[in-house]
């Protein structure tokens, strides 16, 4: 088992089913993505770029699907949250798969991914 899918089954439930679910609709939106394990947490990148990540804050009770260039999307996608006060990350915060868009959610991906094909970088905008 690699380490991406060691932290997502190390995750208790209702997370870890969410986690999964999130990293499938990830990779079929984006069959080139690549997963990567880093600071402990899974990441997604695109052209070598990170695009986004998943992570459980401490002390919350649902998934956070943080998008690296999240400021620059959330006039199109006013779901997008800004909870931490982060600089331009912009996060997805994913309680329950009954009420998650998973057309909504694809469009993000899809729109972030331009987003990067478009900058030379991903921090630091």
């Amino acid at each position: 088992m690699n380490p991406v899918e060691n932290y997502f089954f190390n995750q208790k439930e209702p997370c870890q089913s969410i986690m999964l679910y999130i990293r499938s609709v990830i990779l079929k939106t984006l069959p080139g993505v690549e997963e990567k394990y880093s600071y402990k947490i899974p990441f997604y990148h695109h052209n070598k770029k990170p695009l986004c990540y998943l992570n459980i804050l401490k002390g919350t009770d649902y998934v956070d699907v943080a998008f690296v260039q999240g400021i620059l999307l959330e006039g199109k996608f006013p779901e997008l949250k800004d909870d931490n006060k982060r600089k331009q990350v912009r996060s997805l915060q994913v309680k329950n798969l009954e009420h998650f868009d998973e057309t909504m959610f694809s469009r993000l991906l899809q729109e972030a991914a331009n987003l990067l094909d478009k900058n030379k970088k991903a921090w630091n905008i």
